[in-house]
This record gives C-alpha cells, structure tokens and sequence, in this order.
C-alpha cells in the first residue's frame, strides 16, 4: 500500500465514525446467501437490484445510509444510485469495514 493508500483508509475509516455517530443506517445490498453466511446484526439487507424498487422506503428512513456488501463494488453502486435519489450516503465498502466500529444492540 502506498502513502495515499493510508490516509485514503483513515478517512474512510473516519467518515464510517463520523456517519455512525449521526446515527446511520447500514444498508447491507448483498445476495440473501451471502447474509446468511454473516451480517451486522443491526443492518437491513437490501439487495442491490431491488434498491430501485425499494428508494421510498430508504428515504423515509430519513437518516444517513453507509451502503456495504462484500469487496466495495456494489455498495458503491448503490451509493451512487442513493445519492443521485437525495439519500446521504456513503459506500463503507465491505461490511467488514463498517462491523468493527458498529456496537450491537
């Protein structure tokens, strides 16, 4: 990893805090199988090609979104789809990422 690998890491791993601290939802946008091998027990679980479909009940949510899934790529999709819809969100990447700051309730 390069010298801007690190700080781009910190401040991914600093805007996941921040987002979590403002009370955001973990939107989970794996396949159902992939869920059933592990999850954050506090996310909801949308699959990606559903997130379309399911946009008004994000919104009325009305609380910021860290999108996560396996490698980064899909969730990053649904960031993108998210916010082009006037969802505040972020990709926080695989869900690994986003569990270990994430106190189960």
């Amino acid at each position: 990893m390069g010298l801007f690998g690190i700080f781009s890491h910190n401040d991914k791993e600093s805007e996941i805090k921040d987002y979590l601290e403002n009370d955001a939802i973990v939107l989970d946008v794996r396949t159902q199988e992939e869920w059933n091998e592990g999850h954050i027990g506090t996310s909801k679980h949308i699959v990606l090609n559903l997130i379309p479909l399911e946009i008004e009940q994000i919104k009325s949510w009305e609380k910021p979104i860290i999108a996560v899934c396996r490698s980064g790529s899909r969730s990053g999709q649904a960031a993108q789809f998210l916010a082009q819809n006037g969802v505040d969100v972020i990709n926080g990447g695989p869900w690994q990422n986003v569990a270990q700051f994430v106190e189960e309730k």
